[in-house]
């Protein structure tokens, strides 16, 4: 049965607009925090802002990954571009990591000596930004769940309404009961979910980038679905990877029997069947050995030792596909 992801599909033109229309908000809402935040003394309106700003600059990131990954494969880059938005997003998640510990660093040192905060300005602007990252979060929500990239964007615009609760919330404790050392506490808060959310997600592109095998396909048995094809005798070298976020792909050896050698061509059409109808699958790289001129006591996984693929390289009668 073939893997169904469900990802959402949104019109490429349709979501630069709403990408667009969240860097411009983001970017007057980091400006409005920075100057409330200096005014009123709030460390923790300053997170929020920092948090802010690193989400425009996410969104900047994310709008070129979008537009280059749309490139079609050229003699640079044979792949094609589609890997941009890997990248993009472990930019982000990086960038969100680095911010986390400055925040937790800087919230410490203030609650040693808490400094006077005007409470009123940390409500209000706090409000707008409630406001503007929960518009931004439902303008990317919908595209998130076909993109690492997009779904980088969506974390760190909800953690951003999160953390606006928060600075509200301490912002109307300040007013009420002039309780200073609650800004650096929501601050180091705050800080502490940006960096869960952070090392939660930047896993899967780093699993991506470093060619691993796709998280939601079974090695195992995609391995034993190829030996069940009449004519196969064994397989090895076996390579399973991610092309870009939602394509895998595979290349290994395939062993031949003696008896389906003249059938290489039927051979390698059910396997591709079976591969794409079975795992989802679409490309693979296959390269056949007749069994008895074939690679001996070969890994399953990787690749062999140079030395070995050297002295087996003369075996030709492959087939790439």
């Amino acid at each position: 049965m073939p893997h169904d992801h469900g990802h959402a599909h949104i019109d490429p033109d349709s979501g630069d607009r709403r990408v667009a229309i969240a860097i411009w908000a983001n970017g007057l809402l980091t400006i409005a925090q920075v100057v409330g935040g200096i005014f009123s003394g709030s460390l923790a309106l300053i997170a929020d802002a920092l948090h802010n700003f690193s989400d425009m600059a996410s969104l900047v990131i994310a709008f070129a990954a979008r537009k280059i990954a749309r490139r079609p494969a050229d003699e640079r880059m044979t792949f094609g571009y589609g890997r941009v938005e890997i990248v993009a997003a472990l930019i982000n998640y990086t960038t969100l990591i680095v911010i986390g510990f400055y925040l937790i660093y800087e919230g410490g040192m203030r609650m040693i000596d808490p400094p006077e905060v005007m409470g009123w300005t940390v409500v209000i602007l706090g409000g707008i930004a409630l406001v503007v990252d929960t518009l931004t979060a439902m303008l990317t929500y919908s595209m998130q769940k076909g993109s690492v990239n997009i779904r980088a964007l969506f974390l760190h615009n909800l953690s951003d309404a999160l953390a606006s609760v928060a600075v509200i919330v301490g912002g109307s404790l300040i007013i009420l009961y002039d309780m200073r050392w609650v800004d650096p506490a929501i601050t180091i808060g705050i800080a502490l979910y940006i960096l869960y959310l952070s090392f939660t997600e930047i896993g899967g592109p780093i699993r991506t980038l470093m060619l691993g095998s796709p998280p939601d396909i079974d090695n195992e048995a995609v391995v034993e679905a190829m030996r069940k094809v009449e004519g196969v005798a064994d397989v090895h070298y076996v390579h399973l990877w991610q092309m870009q976020e939602h394509e895998a792909a595979l290349d290994c050896h395939v062993v031949v029997a003696a008896e389906g050698w003249s059938k290489i061509e039927e051979i390698k059409s059910a396997i591709k069947k079976r591969l794409k109808e079975e795992f989802g699958i679409s490309h693979s790289s296959l390269e056949f050995e007749h069994e008895d001129r074939a690679h001996q006591n070969a890994d399953l996984y990787g690749h062999g030792n140079a030395s070995e693929k050297e002295k087996t390289n003369v075996q030709g009668n492959a087939d790439r596909a």
